[in-house]
């Protein structure tokens, strides 16, 4: 019982130290947000990164999470015969699911899979070869030179990403509907157009703009704590996407639960 106590006690302090450091890494990003405006080749190379070159793989997500609400609520509303009633109100039921959950979350856990792993892996491989060492001796932060320009970057180019992805996606809902169902493009986005709530839009950036905040804040935490070489790179890349996914989804409750 006495080891099981203190293999719990030392588990808690462990998670309050971990937890502590990277709320003062989040601190010290924050402090340097004034110059963003000083330090803006390193973000807009950050948001290219992050934005551009993710833009292609979040399109093939998102056409094909469209796709798969559309035959999900098909499905569930063939199954008990009320495809004919509720054909008025499917366009805006798919929209609605797209835009508050299916496409913010699942466009953060790929861009959690692709960019926080690839800033951890990045930002590891300095820390285990003393480039980071290199970067303290002449004065340079970390936080500002390294962290900073990433989490403006993700904040900046998420909300953007969504609204590509939920464009491809109501539109790859509306394929589906179409070829499936003899749905025609007035009478999907009508009903899009009619029952869908502005709110929904809010919420899908204010997601989006908080998921790529964590994934970012979590892969550069990640990546300055690396130890151990190449093998500590690894672990590090997946320790970056596992914790990345989880804070997404464990906010993704939250937002659920508020909002």
């Amino acid at each position: 019982m006495q080891k099981i106590l203190i293999g719990l006690g030392r588990s808690v302090i462990n998670f309050i130290h971990q937890f502590g450091s990277l709320i003062m890494l989040a601190g010290s990003i924050v402090r340097y947000m004034p110059r963003v405006f000083k330090d803006r080749k390193l973000v807009l190379e950050q948001s290219s990164l992050i934005g551009a070159d993710s833009l292609p793989l979040v399109l093939f997500i998102g056409a094909f999470t469209g796709a798969i609400a559309a035959l999900e609520a098909t499905v569930l509303f063939t199954k008990f015969n009320l495809i004919g009633i509720t054909r008025p109100f499917l366009g805006g039921s798919i929209a609605t699911a797209v835009f508050t959950e299916l496409t913010p979350v699942l466009t953060a856990l790929v861009i959690a899979g692709r960019v926080g792993g690839g800033m951890a892996a990045q930002l590891g491989t300095m820390c285990v070869s003393e480039q980071i060492d290199a970067l303290e001796m002449m004065a340079i932060d970390k936080a500002r030179y390294l962290a900073m320009p990433r989490v403006v970057a993700a904040l900046i180019m998420m909300p953007v990403l969504a609204v590509f992805s939920n464009s491809i996606a109501l539109l790859g809902g509306y394929v589906l509907t179409a070829i499936k169902f003899d749905f025609t493009a007035f009478e999907f986005f009508n009903s899009v157009r009619y029952y869908f709530n502005i709110n929904e839009i809010y919420i899908s950036l204010s997601k989006s703009f908080v998921f790529g905040g964590l994934t970012a804040l979590i892969g550069c935490w990640v990546g300055f704590q690396t130890t151990g070489g190449a093998e500590g790179v690894g672990r590090s890349t997946v320790r970056a996407f596992t914790l990345s996914a989880a804070a997404i989804l464990i906010v993704d409750a939250i937002f659920g639960y508020f909002m």
